[in-house]
């Protein structure tokens, strides 16, 4: 056992499997271009299609995920939910990470991807796990340093889970709502270089202003374009407000929210979003993953077959 545990600590990728509902496994897995054969592989992206088949009906997305391209896969985390006796997936995020510079550092944004649920799973409070679940995971995992994500949407029902779930998003509704220069730079750097990963063609325009997509729906994700009366609404009625006042559903247009977890956005998620039944996996996990953070460089420090930059320089033969 404790050889397991010591060879877990060292796994470079997340593979988790967690219990979120009853009845319901969820399993995130970081970038499985890198971890998984072409068989696992071209399964996992199999699971993801049927459940895009039942969600869109008709149609065929061509973008990320859907291509089955590796490199692709090696820039994502899947978020799959299956159901436990069957095995049939049900519901998935494929969040992806995405290299930019900020303040002249290299940074990584966490765009939170597509999300899609079985029409016939609907209702059962999927949406929580898939948005913030991972995101958490990943904070956690980066010792609790705060992290940035992006989101790419026209449905008036994300836009507000986004707005409540992560802190200072931009655009929002939402009081003391502002753009940054933080939120500009990023926003700039994502349509310039990562617009592949959420399908938008380069065609397409953006008003920086007001972080808003003009004519979104031309890279590969055309079957995602809704009216404003076909996408789902939120409850509180001023983020469908928002979004009407915002955004050409008859053009085609979407917000790019950018934003951060931190830990003010994992208490929220806690204590507002995250299913009961999920709570005793998550904390499990998380301590697993702090504890791999802490864990971690003491056993390089006392590893002296590799190197580990300026952690530790292994002594050359002529020093030792």
């Amino acid at each position: 056992m404790l050889r397991f545990w010591l060879k877990a600590l060292r796994r470079p990728a997340l593979d988790l499997t967690l219990t979120t509902h009853p009845g319901l496994v969820t399993r995130i897995i970081e970038r499985p271009g890198r971890q998984l054969d072409d068989a696992a592989l071209a399964a996992l992206v199999e699971q993801l299609r049927s459940v895009a088949g039942r969600t869109l009906g008709s149609g065929a997305l061509t973008y990320g995920v859907f291509s089955g391209e590796r490199e692709r896969l090696s820039q994502t985390i899947v978020t799959l939910i299956t159901e436990k006796e069957s095995g049939r997936p049900i519901a998935f995020n494929a969040l992806a990470q995405m290299g930019v510079t900020l303040n002249g550092e290299p940074q990584e944004v966490t765009h939170l991807g597509l999300v899609m649920v079985d029409p016939d799973a609907r209702g059962r409070g999927l949406s929580g796990v898939l948005y913030g679940l991972t995101v958490l995971v990943l904070f956690i995992r980066g010792g609790l340093r705060p992290r940035w994500i992006s989101n790419v949407t026209q449905v008036p029902g994300v836009v507000g889970m986004v707005c409540q779930t992560f802190s200072d998003i931009y655009p929002s509704p939402d009081a003391g709502a502002r753009q940054s220069f933080a939120h500009l730079t990023l926003a700039r750097q994502i349509m310039r270089d990562h617009r592949h990963v959420f399908g938008v063609g380069g065609e397409a325009g953006f008003d920086e202003g007001r972080s808003v997509i003009t004519d979104a729906y031309t890279g590969g994700s055309d079957d995602l374009k809704k009216s404003f009366d076909a996408a789902t609404q939120h409850r509180e009625p001023r983020y469908n407000a928002f979004c009407a006042s915002e955004l050409d559903y008859g053009r085609g247009d979407d917000l790019l929210q950018i934003g951060r977890m931190d830990l003010a956005a994992a208490r929220r998620y806690l204590l507002g979003q995250l299913p009961r039944a999920s709570l005793p996996g998550l904390l499990g996990a998380g301590a697993f993953l702090l504890l791999q953070r802490l864990v971690l460089p003491v056993l390089y420090w006392l590893d002296d077959r590799r190197r580990f930059g300026l952690l530790r320089l292994r002594p050359s033969k002529q020093t030792s």
